[in-house]
Formats: structure tokens, C-alpha cells, sequence
């Protein structure tokens, strides 16, 4: 990679990306909602993987999140595996439940 990676809020796909020069490497889908920040999927395309870039994009946007105020929802698996391994300097995070989550006590067997 030559080109500096940047990541940049597009809210008119509702989505923060990373692009690698003038080529988009990958994005991260959000929902905003009610003061929340909504993490559902991050991809990198397969030609930029193995760089590094999902976590760039991850920190960058949860970090911009966090910095709005915003309640982090993470849905997205990946983004959920970040913040559990990275501090996030102000996010405040909701955990969601999700229906597959073996932690949640809700549901029947």
C-alpha cells in the first residue's frame, strides 16, 4: 500500500468507509437510531485484506461515534470483537442480545 488509508462518514449510504487512495477497501453499515450509533456489518474487500484495515476502520469509527455522543450498538460481530479488545476513549456501548447469544438467560431451551 502506498496511499495512507482514510476513513470518512458517508451518511448518505449510512455508512463509515475506508479507501485506499481513490479506491474504497471497505465500510462499516450503520443505522442511526434515537441517539445510537448501530453497527450491523463491516466488510473489507478481498483485494485489501491482510493490511490491517478493518481495524483501522473499526477504531476511526467507533472513535467518531464515540465523539458524537452517541450510544455504540455493536451488531456487527467484528465491531462487538474490537470493543472488547480495544478502549475506545469515551464510547459509551450498549450490548445488545442477540437471539443466537448463548449468554442470554431469556431464552428457552
Amino acid at each position: 500500500m502506498t496511499d495512507a488509508p482514510t476513513v470518512t462518514r458517508n451518511d448518505e449510504a449510512a455508512r463509515y468507509e475506508i479507501h485506499v487512495g481513490e479506491t474504497l477497501a471497505g465500510f462499516a453499515e450503520i443505522r442511526l437510531r434515537d441517539g445510537e450509533v448501530q453497527f450491523t456489518h463491516t466488510e473489507v474487500d478481498p483485494a485489501f485484506q491482510g493490511k490491517g484495515l478493518a481495524s483501522i476502520l473499526a477504531g476511526e469509527a467507533l472513535a467518531d461515534a464515540a465523539a458524537s455522543g452517541a450510544t455504540i450498538v455493536p451488531y456487527c460481530a467484528y465491531i462487538a470483537s474490537f470493543l472488547k479488545r480495544n478502549e475506545v476513549a469515551g464510547a459509551n456501548v450498549r450490548w445488545p442480545q442477540l437471539p443466537d447469544d448463548p449468554t442470554d438467560a431469556t431464552r428457552q431451551s
